[in-house]
């Protein structure tokens, strides 16, 4: 370290980082040189060691989650009450050249998420925007009030509208009830965008509620009449139920019983449970009615510089969703998704993934899905990094024959700071894969079953 003589140089670093408590003693104390020039060293030091743990602690890129899913977490009693309204918003909007056959690479028969064989360069336009406003009142409960528009196709939805309260009562501080209309229990999984179990409806439920150490959240919801579980053709999620608009805003016969176990620890690990049971009102006709369950368990596990979650979720008369019921069906899903950190500034993220489709009666629907994903990343500093993402997938049919597909990624990427929070990020991508739908070819009798893709894009993402 250099010995800084400029007299007054040193007097502005000691002015900024020493207490003013030291400046304001009665006693005027004569600092040696030495004395000075280890003042500036240690300073300069302290605020290296201070960035560098930031930017340790930004460049572990998380596994995979719903950002706006977090914009959804109950107010704390402690909380203090913003001003004004508070703002949320996931969103993403770009231009893809497509120099291909497919613009979306998507392998036939898929139904774990419109984006199995990745989703960097791989996903269409939209988003979700909410508005939300806390109140406190007298008796020191702590109320919000949300509501959220979605726009993922032509028309612009209505898609969270409820409120909710805690610090109601003096046992339970943080037990959130809430009635309305909102997302309801959709765990997401980024990588391949999939929503692994989704429920989004209106009703009424508890989150948060204490049982000597074991949280529980539960629900009663309802399908809205707008949305439309069908599969559609246009590479949307066939999983997701989507609300499309339509004649109404109430129930439309589909109802569910949710609940959700957490807040669990066994040793390093952290256990979740869910459980839900679907049934229909008399809006449905009689021979049409059906009743659907299913169960899952998630552990994970956090490391100096590891990230891991494991998901398995087995379900009867349903697939993601005890809404969309279909008769005979078994399937099970399981997956091992997580992020590995080499250096502060260079990780992987990965998934793989297995989804068994099985219909005992109708065994020209019944599949099995296996789907691998990986996608390291490279932060050159603060501003600019670059990620490659590979994917690979395979969907084998109990009558014979598969379809199959590979995709890579390549994406270079500006963005306002490593592992932030919020992220305005800039995407510049090339994407080139292919599908071999042998399987579809044989049932369709059409004859190319082979499709590349090569396709040019840049957007914008963004969470805050």
């Amino acid at each position: 370290m250099k010995i800084y003589k400029q007299l007054p140089l040193a007097m502005a670093v000691i002015a900024a980082l020493c207490p003013l408590s030291v400046l304001a003693q009665e006693t005027v104390t004569t600092i040696t040189t030495e004395q000075l020039n280890k003042i500036v060293a240690d300073a300069v030091e302290k605020a290296l060691a201070e960035r560098k743990e930031k930017i340790e602690a930004a460049t572990i890129q998380k596994p995979s989650v719903d950002i706006v899913e977090k914009a959804s977490i109950p107010p704390s009693p402690d909380m203090a009450i913003p001003y004004g309204l508070k703002f949320n918003a996931y969103a993403r909007y770009g231009a893809q050249f497509q120099a291909g056959d497919q613009k979306y690479v998507g392998v036939d028969g898929s139904y774990n998420g419109s984006s199995a064989i990745g989703r960097l360069g791989n996903e269409g336009n939209g988003g979700e925007f909410q508005l939300s406003k806390a109140f406190k009142g007298d008796n020191g409960a702590i109320w919000d009030v949300v509501v959220m528009l979605d726009h993922w196709g032509d028309e612009v939805n209505l898609k969270k509208a409820y409120a909710g309260v805690t610090n109601l009562f003096e046992s339970q501080p943080n037990a959130y009830l809430w009635a309305g209309r909102d997302f309801h229990q959709r765990p997401q999984q980024g990588i391949n965008d999939y929503f692994w179990m989704t429920h989004d409806g209106q009703g009424a439920g508890i989150k948060n509620l204490d049982l000597g150490g074991v949280q529980l959240d539960a629900a009663a919801v309802g399908a809205v009449q707008s949305c439309n579980p069908e599969v559609v053709a246009d590479q949307s999620n066939p999983s997701r139920i989507t609300c499309t608009g339509g004649s109404g805003t109430g129930d439309n016969g589909h109802y569910a019983l949710t609940s959700k176990i957490h807040g669990v620890k066994l040793g390093p690990i952290n256990f979740e449970l869910f459980t839900n049971y679907g049934f229909d009102s008399k809006a449905i006709e009689s021979e049409e009615k059906l009743k659907a369950w299913q169960t899952a368990v998630v552990l994970s596990h956090t490391g100096e510089n590891i990230e891991n979650k494991w998901v398995t979720r087995y379900s009867d008369n349903s697939d993601n969703s005890v809404y969309n019921k279909t008769a005979d069906l078994r399937t099970i899903y399981t997956s091992v998704e997580g992020t590995y950190k080499f250096t502060p500034q260079t990780s992987v993220t990965y998934l793989a993934a297995f989804h068994d489709y099985d219909r005992s009666n109708h065994n020209e629907d019944n599949r099995r899905n296996y789907g691998v994903i990986i996608r390291p990343m490279h932060f050159w500093n603060d501003v600019h990094s670059t990620w490659l993402e590979a994917g690979y997938q395979r969907v084998d049919y109990d009558t014979g024959g598969d379809n199959k597909g590979w995709k890579l990624t390549l994406s270079q990427n500006i963005s306002i700071a490593m592992g932030a929070d919020f992220r305005p990020m800039l995407r510049f991508y090339v994407t080139g894969g292919e599908v071999d739908n042998k399987h579809t070819a044989t049932t369709t009798d059409t004859e190319d079953t082979r499709l590349d893709s090569f396709n040019v894009g840049a957007m914008w993402e963004a969470w805050f």
